[in-house]
């Protein structure tokens, strides 16, 4: 049995009327997103950049205070009495129990005084000192280093020095490192030493 007309034509309306919805499901958010996007942004007025401020500052100094103008020594006269003192701690910290008290005496010939020289050779010769030196046969090989000036006047400048030694014997390898407050008289560029203490010793 074929269908009436009436029925073909409902048919159709209802198969419209579902796609027509359909579409409308389906394009709705879409057009819901491009509306939101094609509205105007308000506009962000751009503010000029802000110089920092400059009030209460001070110009940078173009210069730094000469502070020699108030020592008795020289840049120059400085860095001899530094070297004198450092070749003096390398010398003072370098013995080998093959080495004569006149020998190591010799050493700091270029940068001592006669008497301290005396007093630093009696004093590598007492018996006790060197039958310990020889019996275990040391060797001690020393690098100095300057730590600070502790004092100084119109003639003399006295360091804290550090000597690190490196000593070699029979019982092995030991390093050790002692501070020493050690003085120099001289002027100019002509420097030596006259004294060497502990730095624990008085106000050193």
């Amino acid at each position: 049995m074929e269908s009436s007309p009436v029925w073909r034509r409902v048919t159709f309306a209802v198969i419209v009327c579902v796609l027509v919805a359909l579409g409308a499901y389906l394009l709705g958010p879409v057009a819901h997103r491009e509306g939101r996007s094609r509205q105007p942004r308000a506009a962000t007025a751009s503010r000029p950049p802000v110089a920092p401020s400059t009030v209460g500052t001070t110009p940078p100094s173009t210069g730094q205070p000469d502070i020699y103008q108030w020592l008795p020594f020289t840049p120059s006269g400085l860095a001899a009495a530094a070297a004198v003192v450092t070749r003096f701690g390398n010398a003072y910290g370098t013995y080998s129990y093959t080495r004569s008290p006149t020998s190591y005496a010799a050493s700091l010939q270029s940068v001592a005084s006669p008497s301290l020289i005396g007093q630093i050779e009696a004093a590598y010769a007492a018996p006790g000192v060197a039958v310990t030196r020889t019996g275990s046969k040391q060797v001690a090989v020393a690098a100095a280093t300057i730590d600070a000036i502790s004092a100084f006047g119109p003639s003399s400048l006295t360091f804290l020095v550090q000597i690190a030694q490196q000593i070699t014997a029979t019982t092995g390898i030991s390093r050790t490192s002692t501070r020493y407050s050690v003085t120099l008289t001289g002027n100019g560029t002509s420097w030596q030493v006259t004294s060497v203490e502990l730095a624990t010793v008085g106000n050193s």
